[in-house]
């Protein structure tokens, strides 16, 4: 199945454009960058909406998302960016027409901050200082910077198939993505790709393998792991039952599985296939994990009444109650060992957003 980009890639993507159209004094017809994952893209660019090279130099443009084969309510999408050099340095982020906007904690962004995920702009910045000293040679200016402004003209009727608004993300969608591609949601070749990798570690002689559920999680699991070859690494994204049952069928001796507490909640209830669309955080019963392992009645009504599974973890850390994390990576444990077939050994690790390890479940199972 083909891949797609992200909406964070085309948005660096027509960032770049903005950017080359104010050194160069025109657009060209498309851009290439290097994505977040390291491999280079190229991309058309749609229409050209502004440009103009007085101060303040501005240019606008727009690119059409292609998501691939995945069936995600992005694909197809304008992302309009418009690029202002600004003589107050920094690169400052705004939300346009379609683009959300944060009203509840819990997510990666501060409230009032528009929805663009930390990943794109962090790339889009990175973009604005490759080419900074150049635009500032251009229009003899010292210190510049950039406002860098998103829009999808029909952003907020797309974001209606999303769960943004619950989420407390209002007026649009979210500019996301960790990787800059997109890779299709497709049980048979998801699965495919897993057992393959689980053949490739194996074909090495690697006798742990450690899942995550995906390119975040994985590179803080390669921190804690780092005497283990890249191909012990293997992202199974949703599909944690299948993978735990393939590495067992292929006698892997032992595997970590690590994550965050958004589909660990969910492991922990017993749901090994934990797609955003099939299930989602029960608050209630991440707050009865609370009250079990000793928070009091405020701090369980304050996570039952909580936006996400990560204003979840923050509010537990900032409570203290370090038993809740072990006891969520230890019903995961249970469950997981009732699988078969299953590797020998199972080790449960559960990481916060800037990588800690704040939970542990591990035991020796025997087979059977």
């Amino acid at each position: 199945m083909r891949t797609g980009f992200t909406t964070g890639a085309c948005a660096q993507a027509g960032v770049r454009a903005c950017l080359d159209s104010l050194k160069n004094g025109s657009f060209g017809e498309s851009v290439k960058i290097t994505l977040p994952n390291g491999r280079m893209a190229s991309f058309v660019i749609h229409r050209t909406l502004a440009h103009s090279m007085e101060w303040e130099p501005k240019a606008s443009c727009s690119i059409i998302k292609d998501g691939g084969d995945d069936p995600d309510c992005t694909h197809g999408a304008e992302i309009e960016v418009e690029v202002v050099l600004k003589e107050t340095g920094g690169v400052e982020f705004f939300a346009g027409r379609g683009i959300g906007t944060i009203t509840k904690p819990g997510l990666s962004l501060s409230v009032g901050e528009p929805a663009i995920n930390p990943v794109p702009r962090k790339s889009m910045e990175k973009e604005f200082f490759q080419v900074k000293e150049d635009l500032e040679k251009r229009f003899n200016k010292k210190n510049l910077g950039a406002s860098i402004r998103i829009s999808i003209p029909d952003g907020v009727e797309r974001a209606k198939q999303t769960l943004n608004e619950r989420l407390g993300i209002v007026g649009g969608l979210s500019i996301l993505g960790t990787k800059g591609i997109v890779v299709p949601f497709s049980t048979a070749a998801y699965r495919a790709s897993i057992s393959q990798a689980i053949d490739v570690a194996k074909a090495r002689g690697i006798g742990t393998v450690v899942f995550t559920t995906g390119g975040q999680s994985e590179a803080f699991s390669m921190k804690l792991y780092p005497e283990l070859p890249p191909e012990a690494f293997v992202q199974i994204g949703d599909f944690t039952g299948f993978s735990v049952k393939e590495a067992g069928k292929k006698k892997i001796e032992k595997v970590v599985m690590a994550g965050f507490l958004g589909k660990f909640s969910k492991l922990a209830k017993g749901v090994t296939q934990t797609h955003a669309a099939g299930s989602q955080v029960d608050l209630g019963f991440l707050s009865e994990l609370a009250r079990e392992t000793g928070s009091d009645e405020t701090t369980c009504h304050e996570i039952a009444q909580a936006n996400t599974a990560r204003h979840v973890g923050e509010i537990i850390e900032k409570s203290g109650n370090k038993e809740f994390f072990s006891l969520v990576c230890q019903k995961i444990l249970s469950h997981l060992e009732r699988l078969s077939p299953r590797p020998e050994r199972i080790e449960v690790l559960l990481t916060n957003f800037t990588g800690e390890l704040v939970g542990k479940a591990t035991r020796k199972q025997n087979k059977g």
